[in-house]
This record gives C-alpha cells, structure tokens and sequence, in this order.
C-alpha cells in the first residue's frame, strides 16, 4: 500500500468474503501464498482455496491466519463477521466497568510519571486522558483547538499550535510523519491515511541536512517556554497482551528531559501547580 496515494474503497471494490480479506493482508504484509501456509501450517492448496472462496475456513483457521498476519484486533473481528462468525474481541469504553483495573494502570503511569508530561492517545491519535504536566506546555494555544478530543498530531503541526514554538520542527515532524506511515501500512486504516495526507499539506519545512551526530539515537522534541527551550526524549508503550479492542489501540506517550535545564524547569513547574 501507497500511504501517498491509498484512497479509501468504493462499495463495489471492498471485498465480499473473507478469503478476500485475507489476500489483502497477505499482500500487505509481502507475504506469498506459500510463505502464509507454511507458518500457518497449512497447505498451500487449501490458502489458495480459502482466499478464493471455494473453502471456508474455520473459526480457529481465521484467527490464526489473522495472527500469523499481525491483523489489528479490530480488522480480526472484520475478518470472523465476513467468514459468519461472532466477533471475537469486545470493544468496550474506558469507562466500561470491565476495564477499570486498565484504566487505573493508565492513570498510575500517568501519575508517577510526574513532573514530567504523559499521555494517551487512541488509534487515531486523539487525546484520552494527560497527566497534568501537560497543560503548562499548551498555555496560549487557542481554545477552540484544544476542544475534547483534540488530535495530538494536528496540534503538533498547527500553525496557530505547537508548530511555532518547536525549535527542530522539520526534524520532530518529520519523525511523526515517518510514524504515521508505518502505521497506516500496517493497518490499512482510511482514517489515518486521510489524517497523513492532511498532515502532509502543512507548511513544514523539509530537513535540511542529516541529524548530527548527538540526535542518532532519539529525536528530541524542542518546545520554546517562557522564553526558554525545553528538550524531550518520548517513548511510548502499549499494552502487552490486550484482548479488548479499545485497549489494542490505546498508546501512552511519556516525555523525559533531554537535559539538566527542561528537568528543572518541569519541577519548577509542578511545584506552582501544587
């Protein structure tokens, strides 16, 4: 798949049973008939018969073939619907009972990671929840920005947002654009392909030159505040063995200081937020 020029299906194009589905994922992920069947250990004949609708495969085949693919929980459900099955993986909210000893791992981790920023995105990149260090570095954003949900790549790109106030902004943005591309290979979903192509029509100025030397390891994200430049390293983490779809698709940014500076600044921060 092309991020540049993947546009999303007309009706008369999607696929109509699930050995379509499946040749699909298996042509994303560069894989031949063979080398499917044979880390599902099945035979080659019976794939070929699957993705041409002539076998329908069982309930047990579809997930494994599903897994074997690296298919997104959600895309796995779309997978069992189109071969007659129940869905397989709940997609509940946050709020949802079930998911609140998830929830309150997310606001630990959130909480603990203070006085440095944290938060927690969906599969779209809209914001879910933030830790409280993160408000001080949005101060003067417009309002009607920030409104709930509010995509954390379009503000990092905004013109009236973050992208005036980030020192390296060729070089940060560069790097998510390079992580929006992975993810729309990976999942095929028209939502984040749409959200690359609008990001892509941004005034983001190209990278100049290759990344000196100190920057080869992680990108720092440079924010401008109070007259001051602040420095970020981000990692991000997902959950290990999610079952519900919600939580599947769910990430946590944590920001650390990239130096002795941004760490005081942030516990300066923090103290006048007491």
């Amino acid at each position: 798949m092309n991020v540049h020029t993947s546009t999303v299906r007309n009706d008369s194009s999607r696929p109509v049973h699930v050995g379509e589905h499946l040749r699909e994922w298996r042509q994303r992920r560069h894989l031949s008939q063979l080398d499917l069947a044979v880390e599902a250990e099945i035979s080659s004949r019976h794939l070929s018969f699957v993705e041409t609708g002539r076998a329908l495969p069982s309930r047990e085949m579809v997930l494994k073939l599903a897994e074997r693919l690296e298919v997104p929980l959600r895309e796995r459900n779309v997978l069992l619907v189109a071969a007659g099955y129940a869905p397989a993986f709940p997609q509940r909210s946050l709020d949802d009972p079930m998911l609140k000893s998830a929830r309150q791992a997310i606001d630990l981790v959130l909480k603990a990671h203070e006085p440095n920023p944290a938060l927690a995105y969906d599969r779209h990149w809209n914001l879910v929840t933030a830790n409280r260090m993160v408000a001080p570095l949005l101060e003067g954003i417009p309002q009607r920005l920030l409104g709930q949900p509010f995509n954390i790549l379009r503000l990092a790109f905004h013109p009236e947002a973050l992208a005036p106030r980030t020192v390296n902004l060729a070089e940060w943005c560069g790097h998510l654009l390079e992580r929006l591309h992975r993810q729309c290979e990976a999942t095929a979903d028209p939502e984040l392909i749409k959200l690359y192509s609008d990001l892509k029509s941004y005034p983001i100025p190209a990278r100049a030159a290759p990344l000196p030397p100190d920057n080869n390891v992680a990108i720092p994200l440079k924010l401008r505040h109070n007259g001051e430049v602040l420095s970020f390293i981000s990692t991000t983490m997902v959950f290990g063995t999610p079952v519900d779809v919600t939580l599947s698709e769910l990430a946590l940014e944590t920001f650390f200081p990239a130096d002795d500076l941004t760490a005081t600044r942030m516990r300066q921060i923090a103290s006048e937020l007491i």
